[in-house]
């Protein structure tokens, strides 16, 4: 073995900036074998874009946290004095997303697989709380088109909180000011496991009363039943009244004199728990508008879930708004700019990132996963 080369030099990026290192080349002649003693002590070689996992994790908070990630290369560079491309910031995020995307799924998994293991404690040592599950889609516009020539994908997203992460406003609106989020681009059979995940973690099995506030799709409502079977699911109050104004633009053809009125008769009926009595200015001949739903069956299908005097005297939450805003924050904010289109699992490293930063969970979750 003999040295080969004196003081080779490789440029590292830091938290500290950019750094020369110079490094001795050595060489055996019998084996041919050749290598840089200093690059396998510091792990040179399996450290991507020659960037410190430190620097790593920064990098794909700007890209996830900026609108773009050529917004995220000006922050860097303002808060780092270097440059890094557009591009290596987009590898380098979606490397750390699916990384913990990884981590979720398989918690997801086990949790499925392991439900009975879920402590829920005696109902009379149960904490006297309330905890909040909203679930809702957003659509994501990806390079793949689908059988149907589509390239949306829809984004399941869940918002979990308990009434003791709120604060109540002098106006006597609320602020959450502590919840958690998942998100995922696929079927509601693998989203349960994240919804759970999440519920458990803001303390299913431990507090009295678990609401669901959903828009009464399909889908969902199957979804809590299976998962959540002592829960109260709530309709949301706006889609439920978006509905009846739907229904009631067709019934009157776009006549805002005569629709109007008779929607806000009908959604003040509900509102105010007398659903019989909104049954009752339904014309029989519901079924025949196909543009919209079927508001007789939709409000007998939901009665259970629409006693809204008795929820707002419990100081429940009647809307799905938070989990609307959670849309807005973690879906449309960074991935649905104009022109944007994902590979789909660059979508879900993307959202993944997004849900734990909104969570206030990126100090545990992914700078403490990237810094052991």
């Amino acid at each position: 073995m003999r040295k080969w080369k004196t003081g080779e030099g490789i440029s590292i990026k830091t938290l500290c900036g950019e750094i020369e290192i110079e490094r001795d080349y050595y060489y055996c002649r019998y084996c041919g074998c050749g290598w840089h003693p200093v690059d396998e002590r510091l792990s040179i070689e399996q450290m991507e874009h020659k960037i410190t996992d430190r620097l790593r994790v920064e990098v794909a908070y700007y890209g996830q946290s900026q609108s773009s990630f050529d917004a995220a290369e000006s922050m860097i560079e303002k808060a780092y004095g270097m440059t890094i491309n557009e591009e290596t910031i987009r590898e380098v995020t979606e490397s750390i997303g699916r990384a913990i995307y990884e981590a979720e799924a398989e918690k997801a998994r086990a949790i499925m697989e392991n439900m009975e293991r879920i402590e829920i404690i005696e109902e009379s040592k149960k904490q006297n709380r309330t905890l909040f599950i909203l679930t809702d889609g957003a659509a994501v516009n990806t390079r793949v088109e689908d059988e149907d020539g589509s390239t949306w994908r829809e984004n399941k997203t869940v918002m979990v909180f308990t009434d003791k992460d709120m604060i109540k406003r002098k106006d006597g609106s609320q602020i959450i000011v502590r919840k958690e989020y998942a998100a995922l681009i696929g079927s509601a059979d693998e989203f349960k496991g994240h919804v759970l995940n999440a519920a458990v973690r803001a303390g299913y099995g431990k507090v009295k009363n678990v609401v669901i506030i959903a828009d009464g799709a399909t889908w969902i409502r199957n979804m809590c039943e299976e998962i959540f079977p002592d829960a109260t699911q709530i309709l949301d109050l706006y889609h439920m009244k978006e509905n009846i104004y739907t229904y009631a633009k067709e019934m009157y053809n776009q006549d805002e004199e005569r629709y109007v009125p008779w929607a806000e008769n009908v959604c003040r009926l509900v509102e105010n728990g007398k659903i019989d009595e909104a049954l009752k200015e339904i014309p029989d001949d519901d079924g025949q508008r196909p543009k919209t739903v079927k508001l007789r069956s939709y409000l007998e299908n939901n009665r259970e879930k629409m006693d809204y005097p008795s929820y707002k005297q419990k100081g429940w939450f009647v809307g799905s708004g938070a989990i609307e805003s959670a849309n807005k924050t973690i879906v449309q904010r960074r991935l649905k700019q104009a022109g944007m289109r994902w590979s789909v699992s660059g979508a879900q490293a993307m959202l993944t990132l997004r849900c734990k930063d909104e969570s206030r969970l990126w100090d545990t979750e992914v700078l403490l996963r990237f810094s052991a």
